[in-house]
């Protein structure tokens, strides 16, 4: 019987632009693979409420329409009271960030078989600064044998 594995490693993440959209599989793989887990589960985790992680093809054009399809969604300086003193104590004023942020996830969870991530040829686990540029951290944790 095999004895369970948990490893968790958390790294930083540094952004360069105020909206930008990053492939981090790499960097998640890199972890998978010094963990030695051949078959369980990966997490990787935001430790941020303004940044977001999904799973999506990382390919130019359709990381522009994710930006445009956010910033519609959501537009800054929309009344929101998060950005109000009267009702918040947040001096940022960045209530859209952590909307869009909402709106994408802030975690995501891919399985671990024969030793790699369980994910389609085209996906790639991408991370989303929402509130940059500024330092990120991420959560990786895995379970396995």
């Amino acid at each position: 019987m095999e004895t369970l594995k948990v490893v968790r490693k958390t790294f930083t993440m540094l952004s360069e632009n105020h909206t930008q959209v990053l492939d981090i599989t790499k960097q998640i793989r890199d972890i998978m693979l010094s963990a030695d887990v051949k078959e369980g589960i990966l997490l990787v985790n935001s430790l941020h409420t303004t940044c977001a992680l999904f799973v999506n093809e990382f390919q130019g054009a359709l990381i522009e329409d994710v930006k445009t399809m956010i910033q519609s969604l959501v537009t800054e300086n929309n009344g929101y009271r998060h950005d109000d003193p009267r009702y918040s104590d947040c001096e940022r004023g960045n209530a859209h960030s952590h909307l869009r942020a909402a709106l994408l996830g802030r975690s995501v969870a891919v399985g671990i078989s024969g030793g790699e991530l369980s994910l389609g040829r085209f996906q790639s686990i991408l991370f989303a600064e929402l509130d940059g540029p500024r330092p990120r951290n991420i959560d990786v944790q895995i379970m396995g044998v």
